[in-house]
């Protein structure tokens, strides 16, 4: 999606925070095999809005076009008409000005209306890069990262912020700190930025503004990172993780997720939003598998976060877009490298999740996470990934190599030491299956929540039990739980 402008209608609905920007990536992707769908009605089909947000969305829409209208009309007003080489000879409109008008498009479908030049448009050279420049860093900027991201390793944060201009902050339990220092100047952050990176990232941050990386620093710990270009200037956050594989037990989690591994063939998601603990949770999983079969496992990343060595299996660990050029191309040959268990770091795209369905059919065990919040949206957002063409076959192919959707969430502790996993987990059986099938997947919910035998609970289970334990506070639960009333405990 790199050099594709995304639609106002999406961008509006991640700025509201109805969706995030992965879901609109694919969203969009969705809608180019059915043009004759608007955005909006894609996202209703999906699931990942209601028709009332859909009818908000529109106009808010419909707000920022008349709003943008009515700015130009005023600049046209009050500056004439503009002057050009050829209309300062023929007294008539250029050929841009003429270009850039018209009606905008209708809500919910096409091309950005409002109108906004890119850098990469803007290019003199036409070469689709941001060209940005980045400091060399010396010596000095290596001594200051180590402390910086040392200090945040003591505190027990999981992410460390370096803001250009701004004071270091560090993200403890959930909970973003108050400015750790003083400001740190742009400049700084720009030599502290590119000290964490290789030439080659460094080549590709300044070509696209952002890039996600990992990074080592010797006698402190690894981190996935991500550096970004904004106004300021440049800023990075520094996400820390585990030297050595973790243990289910290490993270909280319940012993009985152990039997999810358990698998040969079939597919098993971890699913939640962006900082529950879904790749931590993965790592686990793969962890188990490494040192109780004798199999090859591998991996697909971006970027490779915890490095599993080989145990028992073979493991393979690939960065998409660095050792591969997709998570797609990665997928396809996989299917040729006599891989047992393939693990994929994200189901982003159509095709991505496609192929992982392909691979868990034909005798893999699929191990994969997802950006979705309950078990429940998890099947409709694969199912909805495909045209509805198509998506009669993918109920069938779902219902019959989906093993399990565990849904994760990071709740504060009562006692403000921490945080704890609560967790939804969905099993596949034939009823399940059926009510895949059937397009009957309303119905799983109230199946989730009869299913304790089969070891299925909803969220608000998992929450009420955490509650009824003293370990997190009524208020946290009804937070996050969709059906309040299921969180009975210390009412």
């Amino acid at each position: 999606m790199e050099d594709r402008k995304l639609p106002l209608l999406g961008r509006i609905a991640v700025q509201l925070k109805m969706i995030d920007l992965d879901q609109l990536n694919e969203v969009v992707r969705a809608q180019e095999l059915r043009p004759e769908s608007s955005l909006g009605e894609v996202m209703v089909d999906t699931g990942l809005i209601v028709a009332k947000d859909l009818a908000r969305l529109v106009a808010v829409q419909k707000d920022l076009i008349a709003k943008h209208e009515a700015r130009k009309a005023a600049a046209r007003k009050s500056q004439g008409p503009p002057v050009t080489p050829e209309a300062g000879v023929k007294g008539g409109p250029s050929k841009a000005a003429a270009t850039s008008s018209g009606p905008p498009p209708a809500p919910g479908a096409g091309p950005e209306p409002v109108a906004q030049t890119s850098v990469s448009e803007s290019a003199a050279d036409g070469s689709g890069t941001l060209g940005l420049a980045l400091t060399s860093p010396g010596d000095a900027d290596l001594e200051m990262l180590h402390r910086v991201l040392a200090s945040g390793q003591k505190r027990g944060a999981s992410d460390i912020h370096l803001h250009a201009g701004g004071g270091l902050r560090f993200r403890i339990h959930g909970v973003l700190s108050e400015p750790e220092s003083a400001e740190f100047p742009p400049e700084t952050v720009e030599r502290l930025v590119a000290t964490s990176l290789a030439p080659a990232e460094q080549a590709v941050l300044r070509r696209t503004g952002e890039i996600d990386f990992c990074f080592d620093l010797p006698g402190v710990g690894r981190f996935r990172a991500n550096a970004y270009r904004q106004q300021r200037g440049f800023d990075v956050v520094f996400r820390s993780i585990s030297a050595r594989p973790p243990t289910l037990d290490e993270l909280g989690l319940p012993s009985e997720l152990a039997r999810f591994t358990n698998y040969h063939q079939g597919m098993v998601l971890v699913t939640g939003p962006a900082g529950c603990g879904k790749s931590t949770t993965l790592a686990a999983m793969v962890n188990l598998i490494n040192q109780e079969r004798e199999e090859h496992i591998l991996t697909v990343e971006d970027p490779i976060e915890v490095i599993h060595p080989s145990q028992r299996c073979l493991v393979n660990q690939r960065h998409a877009g660095k050792h591969t050029d997709s998570f797609a191309r990665a997928l396809r040959g996989a299917l040729r490298e006599d891989p047992d268990v393939i693990v994929i770091g994200e189901l982003r795209d159509l095709e991505t999740i496609s192929l992982a369905m392909t691979a868990a059919e034909t005798g893999h065990f699929v191990l994969a996470s997802l950006h979705t919040n309950n078990a429940v949206r998890t099947i409709n957002r694969m199912i909805g990934a495909f045209p509805p063409g198509e998506q009669g076959q993918v109920r069938t192919m779902l219902s019959e190599s989906l093993r399990a959707v565990i849904s994760q969430r990071l709740v504060p502790k009562a006692d403000g030491e921490g945080r704890v996993p609560a967790l939804e987990v969905l099993v596949i059986n034939k009823a399940i299956g059926n009510l895949v099938r059937e397009e009957k997947t309303v119905q799983i919910r109230s199946s989730i929540q009869t299913g304790k035998a089969h070891g299925m609970y909803l969220l608000e289970q998992s929450l009420n039990d955490l509650v009824a334990e003293g370990t997190i506070t009524r208020e946290a639960a009804l937070g996050l739980a969709e059906e309040k009333k299921l969180i009975t405990a210390g009412a």
